[in-house]
């Protein structure tokens, strides 16, 4: 799972809906290209942003209603803003498909270089007979 993390406190990325409609449409083709790239080898299992972190909520069980509260955390200023889920020989296939999410354009056209955390899947442990 490669996910693409922001902060709040890093000013060099202005948010996405501040962009102007050029640079968006160049983030997303170069989006939609490694979609097209990572499924025609056949690496590509999923891939979905997420909504602007405001629209986030924590909920925990309680005794009686759900405890719902703002998200996604309360006092912290980091948040997930999308992942993508690969299919790929290797740690360092992996890796490699990090950074090319990570170089995607930004607002002023360079690479966004945003951080992309790589972790692999859980598996199930083993049914016990």
């Amino acid at each position: 799972m490669l996910q693409m993390h922001f902060s709040q406190d890093d000013t060099t990325v202005p948010p996405i809906p501040t962009w102007n409609p050029e640079a968006v449409a160049v983030h997303v083709a170069h989006m939609r290209q490694t979609v097209a790239d990572l499924t025609a080898s056949g690496e590509l299992v999923e891939a979905r942003g997420l909504a602007m972190p405001d629209t986030a909520r924590i909920v925990r069980a309680t005794d009686g209603a759900p405890l719902v509260t703002g998200g996604p955390f309360p006092t912290g200023k980091e948040f997930l803003f999308g992942w993508w889920l690969v299919d790929c020989a290797d740690e360092a296939r992996a890796v490699e498909i990090a950074a090319r999410v990570s170089a995607a354009p930004g607002h002023d056209g360079k690479p966004m270089n945003m951080p992309i955390e790589v972790r692999e899947l859980m598996s199930e442990p083993p049914a016990q007979s």
